[in-house]
């Protein structure tokens, strides 16, 4: 009887031979080959098996040349990897733009994010025949002069309508720096939160509740972040025809001018207060229950659009109920406070509170921390500015257009909280896609980049969404797995390595069969 089987060799692969039983021995009539990945042994078991015919008389032994008298395998591909992100370039309709180098750049920053350039390298080896690195750079010309981001932001619009909901978009900004040393016209040395000083563009995204995103833009490095959220919002809602969207932003974004023209182009928004305010919003609660709050208590109250105003009286117990006509010189301000926000803020005022006593007892030389004064070059502790802040603890602020009756004020809590999603975004951005540094010197190379950026974070976002699995598990899982070509005896075999549960499991949620696989 000829069968084939499997023997482990001394150097850890796994050899596929022809054999022959005869008698109680197993005698080998072929040594087909030696295999070291599942998908080299599926390829050399269906080689041999295909050499072995029940009934036949004579077997075709003789085998091609090729190194150590073995197949040789002409081509490896990360097929299935390769599948599913060019799956989720073309449901998001980014096939739109036409232009396949720009896809493969913007799959490879998937994949692994590096250089434009070494860019070619990852797509050589997941196997992807691709364009060449002058065709490249040609594309990042063509994404500015064509404009692939309007494009590709029209996509993101038309998914984010069709599979999710536009009332309530997030906006955000950080900031992305250059391996540069000096300034230009767009890179500029700005405030950084990491207190670098290289320059830097400022950058800002707009993303539904979820964190799909829907438009970037590219500022200044030493723009303020305040001046950045009119010109996307606006321009997001104009290009679409967008009226009562509600925008959600942080403190950063609080200007009476940024407000009033949001309230003016008929957008409902919400955003942090800055805690200073609560004394003015909450007057009537100090007034008539001191310092005394609730864990989970919501003050729905007025804010001064400017400075103060007398639409909150704090003679009146009661705190009144916005409303656009009635109080045109505030907006609606909710104010909830919290007992763990409250222990969290103790102890940051605790610490800081000993590093001002260990500056004022010239313990500590340092830079004048909070809650230091100087007078007369002598420095005593701010025991009132410091008291002022231990009145305040727990207490976060919200700014918003939004009268009682279209959103209590715990949708309007709940509905600032969803911001987190939007610094979600930025982390995939820096760290999963490496946004930064950014080695390009021309705005139009700049914002070809982000262009990008942009389209692989919408494809990475999507992929979370329909897996639940973080963009670098999903390329962790699908990577290895890969389609090998053997050729053996002039004739090409495929073989592929076997799907994991996993691998399944992501074929199935991204709309793909498993069994064809």
């Amino acid at each position: 009887m000829v069968f084939v089987r499997k023997v482990p060799t001394a150097s850890g692969a796994t050899a596929v031979q022809i054999a022959e039983r005869v008698g109680d021995r197993d005698s080998v009539i072929e040594h087909v080959g030696s295999a070291r990945t599942p998908a080299e042994l599926v390829a050399l078991l269906e080689v041999a098996r295909a050499r072995v015919h029940p009934g036949q008389g004579e077997l075709e032994l003789t085998l091609p040349a090729g190194p150590f008298g073995h197949g040789v395998i002409t081509g490896k591909r990360c097929a299935l990897l390769w599948q599913v992100l060019t799956g989720g370039y073309r449901e998001l309709g980014f096939h739109a733009v036409g232009d396949d180098a720009f896809e493969q750049m913007v799959l490879a920053r998937i994949v692994e994010p590096t250089s434009k350039a070494d860019s070619l390298r990852v797509l050589e080896e997941i196997g992807v025949e691709h364009a060449s690195l002058r065709t490249m750079f040609r594309s990042l010309k063509r994404c500015q002069a064509r404009g692939y981001r309007d494009t590709l932001a029209a996509a993101c619009y038309e998914h984010a309508s069709t599979a999710g909901d536009l009332s309530l978009v997030l906006y955000d900004v950080t900031t992305l720096y250059f391996e540069a040393e000096d300034e230009d016209a767009l890179r500029k040395v700005g405030y950084s939160k990491e207190r670098r000083v290289d320059p830097q563009v400022l950058v800002g995204l707009l993303v539904d509740r979820n964190g799909f995103p829907l438009q970037v833009g590219c500022f200044e490095g030493n723009k303020a972040e305040k001046a950045t959220i009119i010109p996307i919002v606006t321009a997001f809602a104009a290009r679409h025809s967008i009226e009562g969207m509600v925008v959600v932003a942080d403190a950063g974004m609080l200007s009476s001018a940024n407000l009033r023209e949001l309230d003016e182009a008929k957008l409902r928004f919400i955003v942090g207060s800055r805690v200073t305010k609560a004394p003015i919003d909450l007057a009537s609660h100090f007034r008539w229950h001191g310092d005394a709050f609730t864990d989970g208590q919501v003050i729905d109250t007025l804010t001064p659009r400017r400075g103060r105003n007398t639409d909150n009286d704090p003679a009146l117990r009661a705190e009144p109920v916005w409303a656009p006509g009635e109080h045109d010189g505030s907006w609606r301000a909710v104010w909830a406070y919290s007992a763990k926000r409250a222990a969290r803020d103790s102890k940051t005022l605790t610490l800081q509170e000993n590093r001002a006593k260990a500056v004022v007892a010239g313990e500590k030389a340092a830079r004048t921390p909070r809650f230091v004064k100087t007078s007369n070059g002598a420095r005593t502790l701010d025991e009132a500015s410091l008291a002022r802040a231990r009145r305040l603890e727990g207490l976060k602020g919200y700014v918003t257009n939004i009268p009682t009756e279209l959103m209590p004020a715990g949708e309007v809590i709940g509905s600032y909280h969803d911001l987190w999603q939007v610094e979600a975004s930025f982390r995939m951005s820096k760290s999963d896609l490496r946004a930064r540094p950014i080695f390009h010197h021309t705005k139009d190379a700049i914002e070809a980049h982000l262009t990008i950026v942009f389209a692989a974070l919408a494809i990475s976002r999507r992929l979370q969404d329909q897996t639940g699995m973080s963009i670098k598990k999903v390329v962790r899982a699908l990577r290895p797995i890969q389609q090998i070509t053997l050729t053996i005896g002039g004739h090409p075999y495929t073989a592929a390595d076997p799907l994991t549960d996993t691998a399944r499991d992501i074929l199935t949620a991204t709309g793909h069969d498993p069994a064809t696989h």
